[in-house]
């Protein structure tokens, strides 16, 4: 399936040069076995997990602070299979292993399962989280959404008696101006007890304006939402209270990121190699915004008829403003030439176009309850049981002229799931489970936009039933060596919000209940795999085939909107991160993701068609050296390395390309005083490129470029 180049490039960058994830040598290398994830319902340690894992611990998590802010970055940086960061507000086309992953904080969901806006990425800020749990592949552990995995935010724990933290940053552009400086500060307070804890923070951060590597300002991307020359805030708090048996434990957290308004775009050019830039010139709307408030309420007991009890809890309200355009789709006759809304150009029927724009309201409520027997009678299985409830209302309505352009729209799921593992002969785990998801759509009646055909749409509740399999074995063949193959299956719903606005999607059939486009999405995923634990040594790789009987395809239209296409599709890639301790101070590693995908254009049983990049990531390389000092402090090195690809239709016609291009990124950490003084760069080169979205799947709109060098410098104290 791959290249045969590509193959000898990823042999001999294994040989040469082994990675994955930093830690020195003076850590024990055997702590890695006795890891828990708790994304899987029950805690477990990595080796008995029969699919790729990855775990992005707070010292990790820091030294990539130290060079960027951008989660989306981090994880790319990380984790085999994600894609690069879009450097922007909106998280479109970032997906694990080619799909959508689930997001989640403390196993609470941040994606919107009905109107994906792109901004699950964006909802907590990064300065709270303790590390990161990555589930490859899709799975239907914790329902909703997991087609490419699950990512979990677990935030921080208060670990002793009261502490206070805060810490300062800086970053500038090595070309450009005084608008590119950024700036922030974190202050967080925690104290522990006998039997009660709590932590909380409070954030500010002000992004200054992005610069490529000739010190011009980056397109900005004024519709679906930017970065660049924004404010973030950010209020968290968790406190907790033990009992003999039991514990109790809230969280709350507010996020808020919104741009000032205050930068243009100028168009590019694609085709002349022209870049999308930025003018400075006060927005003619409310600029883009983002704010998510998430509470969750979580209960367990250590013994109720020998089993151990985890009750969560939570609720999520989401408001996601998207900035205005000059889209004949939020035309409407009924406007033209109003004092209601700013004109801003004539469309193709000679139609006076004005500027409006969107917003996007989602609550979610639900309940996991589960319960694990760590030893069902006796006879060495461990069995984990429960049900979830999950409920999520939205509606994306018009700004100006207050249309509903997504009608409001509930969705109800209820999903009782049991899952066992057992070890069959020592060192060999068998895992086993079912999930059993029956869901609801509630649609009133609606019409679409105008300029989506004004189609009236008769309302509906269609209801929708599917088990979900998944198994797997983990064998331990002895100190060293860990063999795993799993299937799983994931349950998703394609963008409602998109299939519902769109009024082609009901020329044939104007009714909710009679749209097949609002069939859920089964998604199976098959891992094949191993890993190798050595004294100076360790490497994990996994092969993985997804595929979709009928999935969800986003393509953009030639207003720039996205819509949803159901086709089948399949997705195969390989996975690799290796790390080797070269001595007690010197790390060296590389993560390794190559894969391709294509699916059925015209529905005749053949995939026939590459998807393009909003649908897929690119083959990349990930490398990295790390260094530790006699003196604690640590040096290192990393570089991203993306390569060429090719995207062809079912003509065997290239339909566009990416050229591949590598960053250099350094970090450098060292105690001064009683704080922790941190010096990083990033793009240390000042490498210019397109970044791998603009190239694949953008237009002369958004037609950008990527950040030249940034320097960061912080410095944070406990006292």
């Amino acid at each position: 399936m791959f290249s045969h180049s590509s193959i000898a490039i990823s042999i001999a960058s294994l040989l040469a040069m082994p990675t994955a994830f930093a830690q020195t040598q003076t850590t024990d290398h055997s702590e890695m076995e006795r890891i828990t994830v708790t994304s899987t319902r029950m805690e477990k340690p990595v080796s008995s997990i029969p699919s790729m894992v990855t775990i992005i611990d707070k010292v990790q998590l820091q030294q990539q602070l130290s060079i960027t802010n951008d989660l989306s970055s981090i994880l790319g940086n990380l984790a085999p299979g994600f894609s690069p960061s879009r450097q922007k507000m909106s998280s479109t086309g970032e997906t694990l292993r080619g799909r959508k992953p689930l997001i989640m904080i403390d196993g609470v969901p941040q994606s919107n399962p009905l109107r994906d806006g792109g901004r699950s990425g964006k909802t907590i800020d990064p300065a709270m989280i303790e590390r990161i749990e990555i589930i490859h592949g899709a799975n239907a552990m914790h329902g909703m959404g997991a087609q490419g995995g699950i990512i979990n935010y677990i935030t921080k724990k208060p670990v002793g008696e009261t502490e206070q933290h805060i810490s300062f940053d800086m970053s500038a552009p090595t070309n450009g101006t005084s608008d590119g400086l950024s700036y922030g500060t974190n202050y967080s307070f925690g104290a522990a007890g006998k039997s009660t804890d709590v932590i909380g923070s409070l954030s500010y951060r002000n992004e200054g304006v992005y610069f490529d590597t000739n010190g011009n300002p980056v397109g900005v991307d004024t519709t679906q939402g930017e970065t660049s020359d924004s404010q973030s805030f950010s209020g968290f708090i968790k406190a907790g209270k033990d009992f003999e048996q039991s514990r109790l434990q809230l969280m709350a957290n507010n996020y808020r990121v919104e741009n000032n308004g205050d930068w243009m775009p100028v168009i590019g050019d694609k085709d002349n190699d022209i870049p999308t830039g930025a003018i400075k010139e006060a927005q003619p709307w409310e600029a883009a915004n983002n704010e998510v408030t998430t509470i969750s309420l979580d209960y367990s007991h250590q013994d109720i008829l020998g089993q151990q009890l985890h009750l969560q809890v939570f609720y999520q309200q989401f408001k996601g403003t998207y900035g205005a355009g000059c889209f004949a789709t939020f035309y409407n006759p009924e406007f033209e030439n109003s004092d209601q809304v700013i004109q801003c150009g004539i469309g193709t029927n000679n139609e006076s176009l004005y500027y409006e724009q969107s917003v996007n309201h989602s609550n979610k409520l639900g309940i996991k309850l589960s319960m694990v027997n760590s030893n069902l009678l006796d006879s060495g299985a461990k069995l984990a049981y429960g049900i979830d409830l999950f409920r999520d209302t939205t509606k994306q309505d018009l700004l100006k002229t207050g249309y509903a352009w997504v009608p409001e729209s509930t969705y109800d799921n209820i999903a009782p799931y049991l899952q066992t593992d057992y070890e069959l002969i020592d060192g060999m785990v068998v895992t086993a489970g079912l999930r059993y998801e029956q869901a609801k759509l509630n649609v009133d009646d609606y019409r679409t936009l105008w300029g989506q055909g004004y189609v009236d749409i008769k309302g509906g509740s269609p209801d929708f039933n599917q088990t979900l399999v998944n198994a797997g074995i983990s064998y331990q063949i002895n100190n060293n060596w860990r063999v795993f193959t799993s299937f799983s299956q994931g349950f998703g719903m394609p963008d409602i919000g998109r299939v519902l606005r769109n009024g082609g999607n009901f020329v044939q059939t104007p009714s909710i209940d009679a749209n097949i486009n609002l069939t859920p999405i089964v998604t199976d995923n098959v891992d094949v795999g191993f890993d190798y634990q050595g004294e100076d040594f360790i490497v994990k790789m996994a092969y993985f085939v997804s595929q979709a009987d009928f999935g969800a395809r986003l393509q953009r239209n030639s207003d720039g909107i996205y819509e949803v296409k159901r086709e089948e599709n399949q997705i195969k890639g390989l996975e690799t991160s290796a790390t080797w301790y070269v001595s007690n101070n010197d790390d060296v590693g590389v993560n390794l993701a190559l894969s391709e995908g294509r699916y059925d254009s015209n529905n005749d049983g053949d995939l026939d068609t590459d998807l393009d990049g909003s649908n897929i990531s690119p083959d990349r390389f990930n490398i990295f050296w790390q260094h530790v000092f006699d003196n604690d402090m640590v040096m290192r090195w990393q570089a991203n390395i993306l390569l060429d690809r090719d995207f062809k239709d079912d003509n065997d016609v290239i339909t566009s390309s990416f050229d591949g291009y590598t960053t250099l990124d350094a970090s450098f950490s060292s105690p001064v005083g009683s704080g922790q003084l941190n010096l990083g760069v990033q793009n240390i080169t000042n490498t210019d490129y397109y970044n791998y979205y603009s190239q694949t799947v953008g237009n002369d709109s958004r037609y950008f470029k990527g950040r030249g060098a940034l320097a960061t410098i912080s410095y944070s104290m406990q006292f």
